[in-house]
């Protein structure tokens, strides 16, 4: 597996006392360069409301498609203007000047890269977009960004996989949920599988210099197979697959009941996997592991961080893409965002996007890069290239994985 070459690590780790949340920035190896701070009630309740006013997770008295419509028509995402906004509040409000200062200086180091711990109250802040206060340039401008596993887990007894460029990519997308109509809450996340989609054309090609599974003779017979259920992914498991995207529906656990481990992934079956039940299983996890889902890299909401993340970590994985909220579905995207965007699909550039970038030599940072990118296209007036989906990816790394 790629390893971090003579880059300096910082890890910016935040924790909740009482009514206060600490803030803490160090380089590993450096105790000189500590800076803490201390982040009080009424600036973490600001926090709270313009990040429950930006994403598309429904508030008290709303269901999903109301939180979509608000979260494109008037979130804090929804146009460049109001998440410049959010992005200024959350640089100011999260990280200090000295902060700041220090994570400039040391990103003009190559290779530098700063890990983020947040704690539960902060467990969705898109952090890529963090303004530096009086300057502009975002956090993942500065430097690159991945997330900490929790100490519980990367320090866990497990056995890491090695990254195999060679292995077979084992490719699980859409899975048809029995019951669910297409339109419904679990229905299809990329919409009717057509060879002439982005998507279906991507996979294509990547059928055609690649090894993939399920063996399949055309790349629309990846999508929506009705067969996917936890014991076909189990079988596929134990083909030793290099790596793995998932591309669905997940449930997050409920943060007021407090149990990471309830977070679930649906396959093509009425019970979803949960976590527990995935750690419980042991089944070998590939190296690298892409999850496309709801809120999949919730981790973070809770205490006892033993979500999907976790569980693939403990599995084998050492590093992990998934999403701090839900992902619009395709026909939501289209459904909201009227005749102008007809034709864009930013979901299915997400898929597409994720699974190049864990091809890459480093995918962690692969993926920033088109982070980078896609920011670089919102900032110059392209309402296509939505935060709603690129902010949304969090890639933790374990082992030295990049």
């Amino acid at each position: 597996m790629a390893v971090t070459g003579a880059g300096p690590i910082l890890v910016l780790r935040y924790a909740d006392v009482g009514v206060a949340t600490y803030g803490s920035l160090r380089v590993v190896g450096r105790r000189d360069t500590t800076v803490t701070w201390v982040i009080d009630e009424s600036a973490m309740a600001t926090v709270h409301d313009l990040l429950a006013d930006a994403l598309p997770d429904p508030r008290a008295g709303e269901n999903i498609l109301d939180a979509v419509e608000r979260a494109f028509a008037a979130g804090s995402l929804a146009t460049p203007a109001a998440e410049r906004h959010l992005a200024e509040v959350l640089g100011e409000t999260l990280i200090p000047e000295p902060g700041w200062r220090l994570l400039t200086e040391q990103a003009t180091t190559p290779d530098a890269v700063a890990f983020v711990a947040p704690t539960a109250r902060l467990a969705r802040v898109p952090w890529s977009v963090l303004a530096m206060p009086a300057d502009g340039r975002r956090l993942i401008d500065v430097i690159d960004i991945l997330f900490a596993a929790p100490p519980n887990i990367a320090n866990a007894p497990r056995r890491p996989a090695p990254w195999r460029r060679d292995g077979a990519a084992l490719l699980v997308l859409d899975p048809r949920v029995p019951g669910q109509r297409p339109d419904s809450a679990l229905g299809s996340v990329l919409g009717r599988p057509d060879p002439t989609t982005p998507v279906a054309r991507h996979f294509a090609d990547v059928l055609a210099h690649r090894r993939v599974l399920p063996e399949v003779g055309s790349a629309v017979e990846l999508f929506r197979r009705p067969q996917a259920d936890r014991g076909w992914l189990a079988a596929q498991l134990r083909q030793q697959p290099s790596r793995l995207l998932f591309v669905g529906h997940a449930s997050a656990a409920d943060g007021d009941v407090g149990h990471a481990d309830r977070a679930a992934l649906h396959l093509a079956e009425p019970e979803a996997l949960t976590a527990a039940e995935l750690m419980a299983s042991t089944l070998p996890i590939p190296a690298r592991v892409a999850l496309l889902a709801c809120a999949s890299g919730g981790d973070y909401r809770f205490d006892e961080a033993t979500g999907l993340v976790a569980a693939a970590i403990l599995g084998g994985a050492v590093l992990v893409t998934a999403t701090l909220w839900s992902l619009p579905t395709t026909a939501g995207y289209r459904r909201f965002c009227g005749a102008p965007s007809e034709s864009a699909d930013p979901m299915a550039e997400v898929v597409v996007a994720v699974d190049t970038a864990h091809e890459a030599n480093e995918a962690g940072r692969a993926v920033n890069a088109w982070q980078r990118a896609q920011l670089t296209r919102w900032r110059a007036g392209d309402v296509t290239a939505s935060p709603l989906y690129w902010a949304a990816l969090a890639t933790f790394a374990v082992d030295g994985a990049r």
